[in-house]
């Protein structure tokens, strides 16, 4: 039960779009990501994905409309929702989802990385 220093965490990792998992809690997995320019459309069948805004600005882009997310802003994406995360600048993220969430959903593409590759940090 140690505290987590998220500033501390992201000097560890360089990579755009590859989540490190920092902490679980009741199935859920706690990852940290960098990400800028435009993700991959996707969707998640089974599990909602909540996305927060560290430092940055990220824009959830959604097939009716688009929501966009500036420091300390949280947005829900319910599963089932097609979307596609953009960051217009290098966008600092936790993202909070339960541990068997495929990272691009059902969609495989250079961007997607396993479950199991998302390296505790």
């Amino acid at each position: 039960m140690d505290k987590i220093n998220l500033a501390q965490k992201f000097t560890l990792f360089s990579e755009q779009w590859s989540p490190r998992v920092i902490a679980e809690a009741n199935g859920q997995y706690l990852k940290l990501a960098r990400v800028q320019g435009e993700f991959v459309w996707h969707a998640h069948e089974h599990e909602d994905e909540i996305f927060f805004v560290v430092s940055g600005q990220l824009i959830i882009q959604l097939r009716d409309g688009r929501v966009e997310l500036n420091p300390g802003e949280l947005f829900v994406v319910p599963k089932g929702v097609e979307h596609n995360p953009f960051a217009p600048v290098e966008t600092l993220i936790l993202l909070i989802e339960p541990k068997q969430t495929a990272h691009t959903g059902d969609v495989q593409s250079e961007r997607t990385v396993a479950v199991a590759d998302q390296v505790w940090i």
